[in-house]
């Protein structure tokens, strides 16, 4: 493939913007390479400015369930432009969206519509904080909440010491009211209780961590965390920004029937537009402004574009109810690559939950032969996945550029595009240097 036009682009867009993207890993740092501009899109493909047609397996990292311009949200977004594309007042669209998301989940009891999932996630801790009197916020390495300050923090020397920062800019102050513990430890979830137990506001967590891997964690690991917290008086966050209405309609709160005090979502309730929400309990939500003290506003939220694409999505999930042929056709691909990586001779795992997938290539060394925190990752992910993920994209096959990022299907991946990437991954496996 060329790439004459995209590697123009980058170096014209370095100039302008730092690192000549907008989000970091668009920059292929994590893979290296030239990163490709998008020119169109439709399905489950995508159209570069060079002309290469490519199969896409990001999805807009996650919330285009049914592919790219799905004519059914097209055209509740047409409708939507031609009565107008920001109000800056109260319009009937959120209200719609509003109703739509807490008929279908009890415990979404209210809900505040925002821009982004890291403003969600920011505003969902200061109701928490706002809520018990307290000021520390209990997260796990490996889990990604968005870029607020106090999220932006890596583990300690020790299981209930503070966070350190973990990005330029972000004080010792900020980062000193986070508590990072380990994945997948329920223990070291308990000592930091039994330590610093009634200074915790809240623990948040990705109840599928899906941001440094896929990270699944045991049956048990949720019930009991969300049973150590509500002993200690700590309200419990579930960030489903990633798998709220991917993993199942009401994300992994329905899937587990647990009840978080309060949720954070994104992506697909915008419909691919940018959208965030956080919601919950009736008396948590009560305390933000204007009912309450808890100040939180945004000029654009609930901007009535994006809000008829998320009420087109979230009807058409309810009436189509995808989610079970999407599970069922993520786990054929993930046996499939398997077996094509065993027969190639070459150490890879797919790891996956409901339509979300992640490959892991080297030997995994955990006794269960799954890796569900960051440090059991094989040390030689980054190096072989930005191999394979190169060789794929050459051959028309687009996974999210990260070793450490899953990636997505949707209803638009016919059986034939699925046979394409089979194809590209055994011809990629020929390759000399896997081992």
């Amino acid at each position: 493939m060329t790439t004459t036009k995209s590697a123009e682009f980058f170096e014209r867009s370095k100039r302008v913007s730092p690192g000549g993207v907008h989000s970091p890993v668009r920059s292929f740092r994590g893979v290296g390479g030239t990163p490709r501009f998008v020119e169109s899109a439709r399905g489950a493909e995508w159209l570069d400015v060079d002309g290469n047609r490519v199969v896409d397996f990001c999805m807009s990292w996650g919330p285009l369930m049914f592919g790219h311009q799905d004519p059914e949200i097209l055209e509740a977004v047409k409708t939507a432009l031609s009565r107008g594309w920001s109000y800056g007042t109260a319009e009937p669209y959120s209200l719609e969206l509003a109703e739509l998301i807490t008929g279908a989940l009890p415990w979404v009891e209210k809900v505040r519509f925002v821009n982004s999932g890291t403003e969600a996630v920011m505003s969902a801790l200061r109701v928490a904080r706002a809520a018990t009197g307290r000021n520390r916020i209990l997260k796990f390495d490996g889990c990604y909440h968005g870029h607020a300050d106090s999220m932006l923090v890596r583990a300690g020397s020790g299981l209930a010491e503070m966070a350190s920062p973990d990005s330029a800019g972000v004080s010792d102050g900020v980062a000193g009211e986070t508590i990072v513990v380990p994945l997948n430890d329920l223990e070291a979830v308990e000592k930091v209780f039994q330590a610093r137990g009634n200074e915790i506001a809240a623990v948040i967590v990705e109840p599928v961590p899906a941001n440094n891997g896929l990270l699944t964690q045991k049956d048990q690991f949720l019930p009991k965390l969300m049973e150590i917290a509500h002993r200690n008086g700590s309200l419990v966050i579930f960030d489903e920004v990633i798998t709220g209405f991917r993993v199942a309609f009401g994300g992994m709160a329905e899937h587990t029937g647990l009840k978080p005090d309060l949720v954070t979502y994104g992506k697909v309730i915008g419909g691919g537009f940018p959208v965030g929400a956080y919601g919950g309990r009736r008396d948590l939500m009560d305390l933000v402004a204007p009912a309450g003290p808890v100040y939180q506003a945004g000029t654009l939220s609930a901007n009535p574009v994006a809000m008829s694409a998320g009420i087109a999505m979230l009807r058409k999930l309810q009436r189509d109810n995808p989610y079970s042929a999407l599970r069922a056709k993520t786990e054929t691909l993930a046996n499939d690559l398997e077996i094509i990586a065993k027969q190639a001779g070459v150490l890879a795992r797919v790891q996956r939950f409901a339509s979300m997938f992640w490959i892991v290539f080297g030997g995994i060394k955990t006794s269960d032969g799954f890796v569900r925190a960051p440090e059991e990752t094989p040390a030689r992910q980054k190096e072989l996945f930005a191999k394979g993920f190169h060789s794929l994209l050459n051959r028309g096959i687009y996974l999210s550029p990260s070793g450490y990022e899953v990636s997505f299907l949707s209803t638009a991946h016919t059986d034939g595009l699925i046979e394409k990437f089979l194809d590209a991954f055994r011809d990629t496996l020929k390759e000399p240097g896997w081992t």
